[in-house]
């Protein structure tokens, strides 16, 4: 009997092992969307673009697989309630993940419409700063979660406000701009979409890093997000 279940947990482990390999293969290509996009955007380069929204969907067949080997891992060896924990978090890092890469594939989307209007300021060169920390924060919270690290993943969770800030300074600027020069309407509404998607990044790279601590401790995380977006605070007291 002991034989059997040395086994068994052997077979878990190197299931969990090929699933944990393709989570970090997700998120190195979600890291070069990120970039790739905001460079893309900044440098006015639509064959990078192409290659972003193009990679998107090895980033979306990596969830599925990540999906269907995890039910499989349920299905097989019948984990006890630590390691289902373990397994429905990878479940959970994936789908964030590819949520990211959409974002990524969004602002890739925009590249070629921008490209074809005039520069508003250095807000290219601005929005690509603030995805450059988003990228940071991944980077982060997927060595936090292979290093089981609880307290970097928590300095992630923490950093998602700087996002946040940088987000709310450009949506200023942009209502600046558009007030100055009634020209520089469309271009703006594009940049702030873009602006908002990466805010939304950080969203999700915050909510890997939660998982890490849940996994880590098997609680979530004490305090609230701390959230830093006031353009949401304004469009509730209009409503």
């Amino acid at each position: 009997m002991m034989i059997d279940e040395q086994h068994i947990a052997s077979a878990f482990d190197r299931d969990l092992e090929a699933i944990q390999a393709q989570i970090m293969k997700m998120g190195g290509l979600v890291e070069a969307a990120i970039r790739n996009g905001a460079q893309s955007l900044d440098t006015r380069d639509e064959e990078l673009a192409e290659e972003v929204r193009k990679a998107d969907k090895s980033i979306d067949n990596l969830e599925e697989m990540i999906n269907e080997e995890a039910a499989r891992v349920i299905a097989l060896r019948a984990p006890t309630a630590r390691d289902l924990r373990l397994i429905l978090s990878v479940i959970k890092i994936s789908a964030n993940l590819e949520r990211i890469g959409d974002y990524a594939k969004n602002m890739a989307k925009r590249t070629g419409v921008l490209a074809q209007m005039a520069p508003v300021d250095d807000s290219s060169a601005a929005l690509r700063r603030m995805a450059r920390e988003v990228e940071h924060m991944l980077k982060d919270a997927l060595d936090a979660y292979v290093q089981r690290d609880a307290e970097l993943a928590m300095d992630v969770i923490a950093r998602d406000k700087e996002v946040d800030q940088m987000y709310n300074a450009l949506f200023r600027e942009f209502l600046t701009f558009m007030m100055e020069d009634p020209r520089n309407i469309t271009a703006c509404m594009h940049l702030h979409f873009i602006a908002k998607n990466i805010e939304r990044m950080g969203d999700h790279v915050t909510s890997i890093a939660e998982q890490v601590v849940y996994l880590v401790t098997g609680e979530h995380p004490e305090d609230p997000r701390p959230k830093a977006d006031e353009t949401s605070v304004v469009a509730k007291g209009q409503r």
